[in-house]
């Protein structure tokens, strides 16, 4: 259970698929009230059934709460947090959990909204969808990306950050939507293509029933994200495309270096690449952190906090605690022990 002051916060959670059901999920087990919405009656239905409130209206979902997660499709997001946005109070801190940021900060921005519009993005998934596939635990001990911003966003930030922890037992990793979107590139995007690419080469391959009786591990990890619907799969790559297409050309220079060494025997250098790539295979299991904790006023433009917010992230780090007192904010912090 959670401690009381976050059983009191009044949450609604918009788009009740495979990330928003299971920050719903996690909420009401939590004890926090919580209500959900979906745009279809029948995914409604299905969340009164697991003794969760979901009202026909949209409205009636929002209307009063301290933070709503927006968690429908990519395209979406912008109409929606408009609607929402206007259907709630200033008090109301709103967030998403999209894969891709930059887009919907510019845009909260154009409208407004910085001051309590939090983007956000839980690195945790499944290849399946909706309500039936979410799950309480989905996103307990998850990396969970937001991105502060200086000035009033910054209060929104923290209070939103200090509930994921609390809650989720997130990991916050606080990133500009700009350096998310570079990093989440090459950790997430790319290789729904890479997946994509193994898994539709075999459904095209003459041998495709032979081979899908000998795969195994490899080929099962592999093409694990293969699974998710496709139109979640091309709304995500199209939201960043060219920051993918940018590090696939990096991805498509390494297996080259690989096609190279293997076309012309070259054993030593196929070791060598193969080397350099479980370095960082080993680097994800073994990762160490020291603590690395700071001070900040509680007022003022916050600039100089966000700053050294932003730049753990790209370090690698991220938050584990926040207390805001009265004159000071105190993040508990880890950052990843250098080699």
């Amino acid at each position: 259970m959670v401690d009381e002051p976050g059983a009191r916060v009044r949450a609604a959670v918009v788009g009740t698929g495979l990330i928003g059901g299971s920050v719903l999920l996690r909420m009401y087990a939590a004890g926090v009230d919580v209500i959900g919405w979906d745009p279809d009656p029948a995914t409604r239905r299905e969340t009164r059934q697991v003794g969760v409130p979901a009202p026909d209206r949209l409205v009636d979902a929002v209307a009063d709460r301290d933070v709503v997660f927006l968690c429908g499709p990519l395209p979406t997001l912008p109409a929606t947090l408009v609607e929402v946005a206007a259907m709630t109070g200033e008090h109301c801190v709103l967030t998403d959990v999209g894969s891709t940021k930059e887009q919907v900060a510019a845009f909260a921005a154009a409208q407004g909204l910085t001051h309590r519009f939090v983007p956000g993005h839980p690195m945790a998934g499944t290849d399946r969808a909706g309500l039936t596939a979410a799950r309480s635990d989905l996103l307990v001990g998850a990396a969970w990306v937001l991105c502060p911003a200086p000035g009033p966003a910054t209060s929104a930030f923290r209070w939103l950050a200090e509930l994921l922890v609390r809650l989720f037992e997130a990991r916050v990793v606080p990133m500009s939507a700009t350096e998310h979107d570079s990093a989440a590139a090459l950790a997430s995007h790319v290789p729904h293509l890479l997946a994509g690419a193994l898994a539709g080469a075999v459904q095209r391959a003459s041998l495709r029933d032979a081979i899908l009786a000998l795969a195994a591990g490899s080929f099962s990890d592999g093409t694990r994200v293969a699974g998710t619907p496709a139109e979640r799969t091309a709304n995500m790559l199209l939201g960043n495309r060219d920051r993918v297409l940018g590090e696939l050309a990096e991805v498509t220079a390494f297996l080259d270096d690989l096609a190279a060494a293997l076309r012309t025997d070259d054993a030593a250098a196929l070791t060598a690449r193969y080397a350099e790539a479980r370095a960082a295979r080993a680097a994800l299991r073994d990762r160490r952190f020291d603590a690395y904790d700071r001070e900040f006023p509680t007022g003022g433009d916050h600039a100089a906090e966000v700053s050294w917010l932003r730049e753990l992230g790209v370090a690698g780090g991220h938050l584990t605690g926040l207390h805001v007192g009265a004159d000071t904010v105190s993040y508990a912090a880890r950052r990843p022990v250098a080699d």
